[in-house]
C-alpha cells in the first residue's frame, strides 16, 4: 500500500485529540495523531502490537500502569491486549 501526503482524513474520537491511518497491512498499520495539552487517551488495548514514535511535544504514556515520560524521538512498543493511556503535556 501506497499514500501521497495529506492533512485531510483526520477523525477525532475524542476531545483533543486528532488521528489518521495513513497505510495498513493484514496485521499491521500506521496512524499519525494530532493531541492537544491536557487531552487523555483513555485506557484501551489491541489484538496486535501497537509501535509508535513522538515526533513533538510530550506526553505520558502508561503501559500496563507504568508510566513512561516520552519526548521528541522517544519510542515504544507495545505488547498485544496490554492496557495502555496516554496523557498529553504539551501540543503534539
Amino acid at each position: 500500500m501506497f499514500a501521497k501526503h495529506s492533512d485531510k482524513g483526520f477523525l477525532s474520537p475524542v476531545e483533543g485529540i486528532e488521528m489518521k491511518t495513513l497505510v495498513y497491512g493484514e496485521k499491521s498499520l500506521l496512524s499519525r495523531f494530532h493531541l492537544k495539552k491536557g487531552s487523555r487517551l483513555p485506557a484501551h488495548s489491541h489484538p496486535h502490537e501497537q509501535t509508535g514514535f513522538l515526533v513533538s511535544g510530550r506526553i505520558t504514556l502508561y503501559i500496563d500502569q507504568e508510566g513512561f515520560p516520552v519526548e521528541p524521538g522517544d519510542s515504544w512498543s507495545i505488547p498485544r491486549n496490554v492496557e495502555y493511556r496516554a496523557e498529553v503535556a504539551e501540543d503534539i
